[in-house]
């Protein structure tokens, strides 16, 4: 989920969510906390002069910096007035690094599974006596972190707006860390399982929190860049699943080792983000619901939003700026009771953000991404390459493909924007599946035909539905229902994520390959329609004004 849906090859398809931000700079977070018509005036006298880097883990201001975004945004309509923010691409490394490991750490569990399957039950190369697994048992194995994501989803829809994104991605980098060393460790099947599941309960929480943590505090001009990239540490874990696998496949347990090489990582993710500051949008959020000492939560998010611009504690210019975006929030929930209902995710303008993520991460999920990766080995076989007799070079080939296409992605959500990105990509996804499934009817002779079906299909579905999906999921919903909607799109996305593996088989057997990857076409040419129907253009919004515009 995606995941970005990326999957492993013939045994776990999942995605994510995937996960990836750029946009115009505001004044909270380089972004207008509320449309008001004060703002105008505000961003005439908010022009930071000073860039930052983050020295290791250390925040403070550094006058000198290597690169500068110069980002430039009007704040209504009706007003020409604009303002500017000079920041430095060294003062978003960490606040996006560390929680982007989350991805990377869910994409590692898809490559490394592939082998570790494999490990595990040899009896040669195993080291253990319980071997020789059932089908059931197996499917128990590659499935068990997909099960525990979905129910951390749940678990983060009731628990996210109390923990935090910070303290929710903390939470994410110990259940990867127990979950990793357990399984790694495991004598026995059912130590395994568990271990697996505490594994996907990381993933869960990682999927959910670190959209929300990258998009609230990074600036407004590169919050599509930077959830895109998110996407790519996503297909990077895979990648470095695979080359983990590739290297202990022959080993002596190598499994262990496999499953074992994310603990470190986790551990370089928790202590990452216990040193970063918390989500200056949530504490405010906090500070309005009453939810703890108003001047206490307003002093944190002003510490929160210095140390994330590399400002002096509690300088003026960060002071100045919540005062007036506090304002601001508290004009506009004047009306409203201070904490929404747990239903709220479904009335008015969240039922329609809803709508536009929900539908988007279960298209991503439904057009067939593990149905066509489950067929790229033998595709690849048919056309004569060579590779294809190795299924794992077969997965870093693929992968590698989908790193390349992602990039692609990545650098032009800020140019193209989103619309137009994934009307292309999913055009192109609708007409792979059209000639998958002509080669499987009556173009067998020609494996040319499915083999450039299939990087069409991989290529179209990485600038398309597997970074914007969650870039547009990180960005729709309002402040008030961000958490639990996120958590309700994440668990869409893996909820229709498990349908689609578990019911490919008695598809296949019903359809056959040819009218299944039929079907999944004219599921794709729907989604396309919803699409250009439904979803709006965020690029060059803030979170804020996304709420105000295109919501309400």
């Amino acid at each position: 989920m995606a995941s970005s849906s990326l999957i492993n090859f013939n045994l776990f398809p999942s995605k994510p969510l995937h996960h990836h931000l750029i946009q115009t700079s505001k004044p909270l977070l380089s972004s207008s906390l509320f449309n008001s018509p004060s703002l105008s005036s505000i961003n005439h006298r908010f022009r930071p002069t000073t860039s930052t880097t983050y020295p290791l883990l250390s925040f403070h201001s550094a006058p000198k910096l290597l690169f500068h975004v110069r980002a430039q945004k009007e704040y209504s309509a009706g007003d020409p007035s604009q303002t500017q923010e000079d920041f430095s691409w060294s003062s978003v490394i960490f606040p996006f690094l560390f929680p982007a490991l989350g991805g990377l750490l869910f994409g590692y569990d898809i490559g490394a599974t592939s082998g570790a399957t494999i490990s595990l039950q040899s009896p040669e190369l195993s080291g253990i006596t319980w071997f020789n697994l059932s089908a059931i048992q197996l499917g128990l194995v590659v499935s068990g972190s997909l099960y525990g994501a979905l129910f951390g989803s749940l678990l983060s829809y009731a628990i996210a707006d109390f923990l935090g994104r910070k303290r929710q991605l903390i939470t994410a980098s110990l259940l990867y860390l127990l979950g990793g060393a357990i399984t790694a460790y495991a004598p026995e099947l059912s130590v395994l399982l568990a271990g697996r599941l505490l594994y996907g309960l990381g993933i869960g929480l990682a999927m959910h929190g670190a959209p929300l943590y990258i998009a609230e505090t990074c600036p407004s001009k590169i919050r599509g860049t930077l959830v895109s990239l998110k996407e790519l540490f996503i297909v990077l874990g895979i990648l470095l699943g695979y080359f983990v696998g590739s290297f202990q496949i022959s080993e002596v347990g190598g499994w262990r080792f496999m499953y074992g090489f994310s603990a470190p990582v986790a551990v370089l993710m928790g202590l990452g983000m216990w040193a970063l500051p918390p989500s200056p949008r949530w504490l405010l959020l906090r500070a309005v619901q009453g939810k703890g000492s108003f001047q206490e939560l307003k002093e944190k998010a002003i510490f929160s939003l210095s140390k994330l611009r590399g400002r002096p504690p509690g300088d003026k210019e960060s002071e100045r700026q919540i005062e007036e975006t506090l304002g601001s929030m508290k004009s506009a929930y004047a009306d409203q009771e201070s904490e929404g209902s747990f239903l709220e995710v479904f009335q008015g303008p969240n039922l329609k953000a809803f709508v536009i993520g929900g539908g988007l991460v279960l298209f991503q999920q439904i057009t067939g991404q593990p149905s066509v990766l489950y067929y790229a080995g033998s595709i690849l076989q048919s056309a004569g390459f060579s590779a294809a007799a190795d299924a794992t070079k077969v997965s870093v080939i693929i992968g590698i493909f989908k790193l390349l296409m992602t990039w692609v992605a990545v650098l032009k959500v800020d140019d193209l924007g989103r619309r137009p990105l994934l009307i292309g990509g999913v055009s192109g996804i609708a007409l792979s599946l059209v000639l998958l499934s002509a080669y499987y009817k009556f173009l067998g002779g020609f494996p040319v035909v499915a083999v450039a079906a299939l990087l069409l299909y991989v290529g179209s579905y990485q600038i398309s539905f597997g970074p914007i999906s969650w870039l547009m999921v990180s960005e729709i919903f309002p402040i008030r229902t961000r958490g639990r909607g996120i958590s309700l799109a994440v668990l869409t996305n893996f909820a229709s994520n498990a349908v689609v593996t578990f019911a490919f088989s008695p598809l296949k057997e019903l359809l056959g390959a040819e009218n299944l990857f039929l079907l999944f076409g004219a599921i794709a040419l729907v989604s396309l329609l919803f699409i250009i129907f439904s979803v709006p253009e965020t690029k060059g919004l803030s979170l804020e004004e996304i709420e105000s515009k295109i919501l309400n």
